[in-house]
């Protein structure tokens, strides 16, 4: 043990910490940062309170302790100098921190215990709860969660900690209800913030941006991929339907040559450019996410209101691998509703849905599965197909409003029939290019062609015009 103090010193401050595990330290925080991010920035808070605990041995004779749970002495030492480091108790954190108070006030007249995620904390605020132990038997320093950033004691309290509710809004109210039946004399400290969950970022932020230094990178919880080509009259509505404070939306475009590119990136989506194709364009745009969860959308389909709550509790359920949403055309036709439900029925009977209804699943499951297979038609079939085999596939309740319009250019009847003969041929082993080239013939004779998400390109473009993936809705 290294020791920064004099052992007799009558006042310590004990740190709290972990050691900056990725996956371990600051749990809460993953969702939003990753286990990376969030192990990252709890080391630059623990460098930050020591830097200010530093700033409070200058002021006034204190001996600073680092109480740490996970790790070791020997990685604590290499990672954050010479310090006093002590191994917190075994049990829960009453248990923990009634060892350390009555380890630190064995030998001193205060002690005051703290954590490391409350960046408004300062040498100022510490002087102030120690001189209030010469007075009182009891400093807290509230937080704004329910919480405290900060409690000191000149006396071990027994019962004060047994049974809190920790990680609850009512720790402050309960600590006092209990100092008062103690009879301890109590002092609070000002009111601060502290960063546990993805919401107080903002707190972290503003102190960096005081300091000069790095923003902190925010994981989203959710990618959404929309692959396009020649998409400008409908990208802003998608791209709409997609946005929300914890998602990032990417346009993977396969050479549009309208205004697509332009539109999507004017209105805050990711634009990256892909060999054109379904499959390849899902792909690159997966492979720049920086999602926990990825969504593919198909850029002539909107997603409901709800519908981040619904990936995010979908894909945290025992077992499931991938989700769906149920599927609604926005076309008005005798036959359309019998599609819909045709698609319901497949759904509910071999949990095989189909990517116009905007698949999901974790990044880790989609890594795993080695992506979309880079075929000219059924990629989706046969990603449904690979995530089956490692689990349940979940639809949810909610809709999403897709285009009719490669109906429109087929007709119904002639589209689903088209797209079941498609499916046959590809169970049958039919090689998927030559399953393209005789759907694209039958499913757009005498029609103008159109591009794999809609209008083609301009005829006097380079681009080789494509016909719609009309099995973006096989079984439709």
């Amino acid at each position: 043990m290294l020791s920064n103090g004099d052992s007799n010193t009558v006042e310590r401050l004990g740190i709290f910490a972990r050691f900056p595990e990725p996956g371990r330290a600051k749990t809460r925080l993953i969702p939003a940062l990753g286990p990376e991010g969030a192990a990252r920035l709890h080391e630059e808070m623990v460098r930050h309170t020591l830097r200010m605990t530093d700033d409070l041995k200058k002021a006034r004779a204190v001996m600073v302790e680092v109480w740490f749970a996970e790790g070791d002495e020997d990685r604590f030492l290499a990672l954050f100098g010479a310090r006093t480091y002590r191994a917190q108790a075994e049990g829960d954190l009453d248990d923990r921190m009634s060892c350390a108070f009555r380890s630190m006030l064995a030998e001193a007249s205060a002690a005051l215990i703290i954590g490391t995620d409350c960046p408004a904390l300062d040498a100022t605020v510490l002087c102030e709860a120690f001189d209030a132990l010469g007075t009182h038997d009891l400093v807290l320093g509230p937080a704004t969660d329910g919480g405290y950033y900060l409690i000191g004691l000149r006396a071990p309290a027994s019962g004060l900690f047994e049974e809190m509710p920790w990680g609850t809004d009512a720790v402050f109210a309960e600590t006092l209800r209990r100092a008062g039946g103690l009879g301890l004399r109590v002092h609070q400290l000002r009111m601060l913030d502290d960063v546990d969950e993805p919401r107080d970022l903002t707190v972290w932020e503003k102190y960096r941006s005081l300091q000069g230094g790095p923003a902190v990178e925010i994981r989203p919880s959710v990618s959404d991929v929309i692959p396009t080509l020649n998409e400008a009259a409908r990208i802003a509505a998608t791209i709409d339907s997609a946005r929300r404070d914890d998602v990032e939306v990417i346009v993977a475009d396969g050479g549009s040559s309208d205004s697509t590119r332009e539109i999507a990136s004017r209105i805050g989506a990711k634009v990256v450019l892909a060999r054109r194709g379904r499959g390849p364009q899902l792909n690159a745009g997966a492979a720049v996410a920086r999602g926990d969860h990825l969504l593919f959308l198909h850029a002539d389909t909107t997603l409901p209101a709800g519908y981040l709550q619904a990936v995010q509790e979908t894909v945290a359920a025992p077992g499931v691998v991938l989700g769906a949403f149920r599927l609604r055309i926005d076309r008005p036709g005798l036959l359309l509703p019998g599609i819909e439900a045709a698609v319901r029925f497949r759904c509910a009977l071999l949990a095989m849905p189909y990517g116009d209804q905007a698949l999901f699943l974790s990044s880790r499951v989609f890594a795993s599965l080695g992506g979309f297979s880079e075929i000219p038609l059924l990629e989706d079939l046969v990603l449904v197909r690979r995530a089956k085999a490692l689990g349940r596939v979940r639809m949810v309740r909610q809709e999403v409003l897709t285009s009719g319009r490669c109906w429109d250019v087929a007709g119904v009847v002639r589209m689903s029939l088209v797209n079941q003969l498609c499916v046959l041929g590809f169970n049958a082993g039919i090689p998927p290019r030559w399953l393209a080239e005789w759907r694209d013939r039958l499913s757009s004779a005498e029609q103008r062609p159109i591009g794999i998400h809609g209008p083609g390109p301009d005829p006097a473009s380079p681009i080789r015009p494509e016909r719609p993936n009309a099995l973006g809705r096989p079984g439709s």
